[in-house]
């Protein structure tokens, strides 16, 4: 949880994007138009002082049996994806990512990618990598993977809970939720789940995707 300046009395929640061998951590994150915290992080310099709390939750869990791991980002979804990729790759395991995102722009450049990922770009204008949505490639990812792990947004995961391809696999999702407090004690992120009522914050932000109710995932 980051506190932004001022302007914005409550903390914003960012997922940890890169650690180095000094246990520095990194964050990824758009600037968004009306978005108070981020244009505020955005305008700090090199050296600026910034107050933080965490790490909070949960994150995601590799099983000990598994050796081929595909990721799948939607968007600004690559930001925890990256941070899982990086851990899985010192542990030599096989790492497939699919990022999606509307446009070249928004792709996460490859050259900024973990050596030894295997990168499938996607975009919905075919500007780069594969022609449409994320999701259409699972069916053709999805069969050689042993579990998969996703980042983006609650149409995405909509979408994954059709495919006929993740019925047998073991897929966590990280939610992408508004969060007041990051401890559990507000409430604001409550979702409900087939384990009863949980906050993102404190009991996620990752859940196994066949956990979670209803059409929109990240709201009540």
């Amino acid at each position: 949880m980051v506190c932004c300046g001022k302007e914005c009395t409550l903390p914003r929640p960012f997922s940890i994007h890169q650690v180095n061998d000094d246990g520095d951590i990194a964050l990824f994150f758009a600037v968004w138009e009306n978005g108070k915290g981020t244009k505020w992080l955005s305008q700090l310099k090199a050296g600026d002082k910034i107050d933080i709390f965490g790490p909070l939750g949960n994150g995601y869990t590799i099983h000990p049996a598994s050796h081929k791991l595909l990721l799948v980002a939607g968007g600004m979804g690559i930001a925890p994806l990256y941070f899982l990729a990086q851990e899985a790759l010192k542990q030599r395991y096989s790492v497939t990512l699919l990022h999606g995102a509307s446009t070249a722009a928004n792709l996460y450049p490859d050259h900024l990618l973990p050596a030894g990922l295997e990168p499938i770009p996607v975009t919905e204008d075919g500007t780069a990598g594969k022609r449409g949505m994320v999701t259409d490639l699972l069916p053709d990812f999805t069969p050689r993977a042993d579990q998969v792990f996703a980042c983006g947004p609650a149409a995405m995961y909509d979408e994954m809970r059709k495919q006929q391809s993740l019925k047998s696999k073991p897929v966590q999702v990280s939610l992408e939720v508004r969060m007041g407090c990051g401890l559990g004690a507000c409430y604001g992120c409550s979702i409900r789940t087939r384990s009863g009522l949980k906050q993102v914050c404190k009991d996620g932000p990752v859940f196994a995707l066949d956990d979670l109710l209803g059409d929109k995932p990240d709201f009540i």
